[in-house]
């Protein structure tokens, strides 16, 4: 079971800044190429990245390169390819901070075409 609220996971494609500023964990819209479209001040605060540097940036290689590898930008790019990105795990966060665990849900809404990387500390 996901850690993200229903009424995002149901309806992303309806997120505002205001909405993905006001839940408990990460949220950061991205193109299908991993360029971040929208970043919220959870996953600003906890990486230490203001939206404003992060926004328009390669999530995968420029905000968040620790992710820049088979496991987790291998995951989003086959989902994007095939339509069916909804993968969750559990990994470890790592550039500009100390190691952080983290639970993953990578989401691809089909009716709006969007891809949405949710983040929440691990417990």
């Amino acid at each position: 079971m996901s850690f993200v609220d229903t009424s995002i996971i149901n309806r992303p494609g309806n997120v505002t800044r205001e909405m993905a500023d006001s839940q408990d964990y990460g949220i950061v819209k991205v193109d299908d190429n991993g360029n971040i479209l929208l970043y919220n001040r959870y996953e600003a605060d906890m990486a230490g990245v203001e939206p404003s540097h992060a926004e328009g940036r390669s999530f995968f290689t420029q905000v968040a390169p620790c992710t820049n590898n088979r496991l987790f930008f291998g995951k989003f790019k086959e989902g994007v390819s095939n339509g069916n990105l909804n993968e969750q795990f559990k990994y470890t966060f790592t550039y500009k901070m100390k190691p952080t665990p983290v639970e993953i849900h990578l989401y691809r809404d089909q009716e709006t075409k969007t891809n949405w990387v949710f983040v929440k500390k691990a417990a």
